[in-house]
């Protein structure tokens, strides 16, 4: 079997640096890593292979002062490299590879790795929830509501700084003020780099012997607020107002949290709602039923008149177009739907009991057997008289 140069595998001369090498592994390694190369993935892991094999030789200079005096290393010293052994199963399981040059250079693909870490550890805040009870008025045509609202601000006695004035911050001891805790590890690839979030700081950089005694070393303080919020025409039950930046202050230099404001509609004494209409209930007498004419029925914009039609049955519905609730977005809005209840009187005068049983002979009913019968033999009595 042929050696193998590995120097010609990785594209780099003999007197190459451990820099040159390792540059030209990771070139070599991301070009044929088996996830770069869908198409073709059985090729690119062969070679792949090759390329740590490869590397495993000369970034150890042991292993490349015996592989340059004599042309080969033991088997067991990079001819037998397997990433089988090395990452525990197959190569399905080497899993996203910039996860793995992350490890191996402390960076990757998308710049220092001091930069990605940094990222990770600002931790933007919580976000606030407002119940906003409002009325059914107010949600179908809109409305300004002033409320009050906690707010994060700046503490004013040590402006901002988290440390009791006359005295400052210090750099953590222990990182140095990084804020990070970095450990160092050889493997075949050559070092691998883990970076911690430091204890001591929690991976701020930096520790307050002397807190502020107003803020207790937050920098914030929390007060109350008065807002103006803008209720949109036809909002409904459950619809989210989001203020950007209103709700908790971020961790380490993260972004606040937002504010969710959450609408709650009122019941209405006589409205209900679906949707852009609205319906309700209106009594009428039996006259106005029975004879038609006009009756003043209640709208969200006060009252108005509506004409009932002759013989108008019980639980009829007539339809008052544009006097429900603005559809949410739109300058188009609902209808009124009028539910009719003819009122029937429980009390009558007797001169009205007199009236309604000649209009119960008028119209043939059986008056003999209608209602209670003390009550219409005294005026079947007054009948007989006159």
């Amino acid at each position: 079997m042929a050696k193998k140069d590995f120097y010609e595998i990785l594209g780099v001369s003999k007197d190459a640096s451990q820099e040159e090498i390792k540059k030209a592994f990771r070139k070599l390694a991301l070009k044929y890593h088996p996830d770069a190369n869908p198409n073709n993935k059985e090729e690119a892991e062969k070679k792949f292979k090759e390329i740590g094999e490869a590397y495993a030789i000369l970034s150890d200079p042991d292993k490349k002062a015996r592989y340059d005096q004599f042309g080969t290393v033991d088997s067991d010293a990079g001819a037998g490299f397997d990433f089988r052994n090395f990452y525990g199963e197959g190569m399905d399981d080497l899993g996203n590879f910039s996860d793995i040059f992350e490890s191996f250079f402390g960076g990757g693909f998308g710049g220092s790795s001091r930069k990605t870490y940094r990222r990770e550890r600002a931790k933007k805040g919580s976000n606030l929830r407002y119940n906003l009870n409002i009325s059914l008025e107010e949600a179908a045509f809109g409305a300004e509501k002033k409320i009050e609202v906690p707010v994060w601000e700046d503490c004013s006695h040590c402006h901002g700084t988290g440390v009791e004035p006359g005295t400052s911050k210090k750099t953590c001891p222990d990182c140095h003020g990084t804020g990070e805790i970095r450990t160092t590890q050889n493997t075949f690839f050559g070092q691998s780099i883990n970076i911690q979030t430091c204890p001591r700081c929690k991976g701020t950089g930096f520790i307050i012997e002397h807190p502020c005694k107003v803020c207790h070393g937050t920098g914030k303080v929390k007060k109350t607020k008065s807002i103006t919020v803008k209720i949109l025409a036809g909002v409904e039950t459950g619809h989210r107002l989001r203020l950007s930046g209103m709700g908790e202050p971020g961790e380490n230099s993260g972004p606040s949290g937002d504010l969710f404001i959450v609408i709650y509609v009122k019941e209405h004494p006589i409205f209900k709602r679906d949707g852009a209409d609205i319906f309700c209930e209106h009594k009428i007498s039996i006259p106005v039923a029975t004879l038609g004419g006009e009756t003043v029925v209640p709208t969200l914009e006060g009252n108005v008149k509506m004409k009932i039609p002759t013989g108008t049955q019980n639980n009829t519905i007539f339809r008052l177009r544009g006097k429900g609730a603005y559809k949410l977005g739109t300058k188009n809005r609902g209808d009124e739907q009028v539910k009719i209840i003819v009122d029937i009187p429980k009390n009558l005068s007797q001169k009205a009991k007199k009236l309604l049983y000649e209009y119960a002979q008028e119209t043939g009913e059986d008056t003999d057997n209608l209602g209670e019968k003390t009550i219409f033999e005294r005026v079947k009595e007054t009948f007989n008289k006159m």
